[in-house]
């Protein structure tokens, strides 16, 4: 009786539903697309060749369907790492955790989970309109802070390297650092620009901006252009990468975040339409997902 989850540890619908999202575990695929904004979801399922669910809940839209013969579920997160949270633990529970008996299965199984964004970059060689695909998380949000298994899979020359170089401030959160899945990253973004993506727990004060208010830290923008480990450098800036990365690797998903850039933070150019950036960027990563 020990092993039983309990209710207020794992909540579910009326119909058995997990509780956020609103799924059973036959409406989702092996090969997940996640994508912020709402609108994005039809954007992808409107490349599919049938759609067989459809829910929504709150800021997750979540769309199962078929393209070239292979089945694959877009869903949408809402904006940042609190919602990452969110719906990779429920991803999980959908498939590993037998929701009738609130018991977790023996055998577990591991989803493909791409991540498909917009995002700034932070390197001036990197052109707006390009894609990048992210080969480590950094995350400035705190949130796998709160998992006792981090630093199992943190980075950790990576993590001290930076604390050093940027003389991290005791204040904010660790900054954790976590790979993304090699096999997806090879497999989809093959002949991208790579790098370390900076997650942020916010868009403003957290990523540099300044409008009324201003950022602790002056010049963290270009702190973060500047820091550079090995031939490592980061890319650029959004906020959802860490979460997805760390809760991927904890809970065994192959994980891995593709971004659209549609601004270069260093030169301040933003792109004059990037809708067809993001849509032939969506046609990549099915083509490649599903091949």
């Amino acid at each position: 009786m020990n092993n039983i989850i309990p209710e207020t540890e794992l909540i579910l619908n009326s119909n058995g539903s997990i509780y956020h999202l609103k799924l059973l575990p036959e409406n989702i695929a092996d090969n997940i697309i996640i994508v912020g904004d709402q609108g994005r979801v039809e954007i992808v399922s409107n490349f599919f060749d049938s759609i067989d669910f459809k829910i929504q809940n709150r800021e997750f839209i979540t769309h199962t369907g078929t393209y070239k013969g292979k089945r694959v579920t877009v869903i949408s997160s809402g904006i940042g790492t609190d919602n990452i949270d969110i719906l990779i633990n429920e991803l999980d529970a959908l498939v590993n955790i037998d929701l009738k008996t609130r018991t977790l299965k023996k055998d577990r199984k591991s989803l493909n989970i791409v991540r498909i964004g917009t995002s700034g970059a932070l390197q001036k060689e990197i052109p707006v309109d390009s894609y990048v695909v992210s080969t480590h998380g950094i995350g400035f949000d705190g949130l796998l802070n709160y998992y006792a298994d981090l630093p199992s899979i943190n980075e950790n020359e990576l993590s001290e390297a930076f604390i050093k170089q940027t003389n991290w401030n005791k204040n904010l959160a660790f900054p954790y650092v976590i790979k993304g899945s090699e096999f997806l990253i090879n497999t989809i973004g093959f002949d991208m620009h790579k790098g370390i993506t900076a997650t942020a727990p916010g868009f403003y004060g957290p990523q540099g901006r300044k409008l009324r208010l201003s950022p602790w830290v002056e010049d963290f923008n270009q702190q973060l252009t500047d820091f550079k480990h090995n031939d490592l450098r980061v890319t650029n800036f959004e906020m959802e990468t860490s979460a997805l990365y760390g809760l991927g690797k904890l809970l065994g998903h192959q994980t891995c975040t593709i971004c659209a850039i549609i601004a270069n933070r260093v030169i301040k150019q933003y792109s004059k339409d990037y809708h067809p950036t993001v849509e032939r960027l969506v046609q990549i990563v099915l083509e490649r997902l599903t091949k």
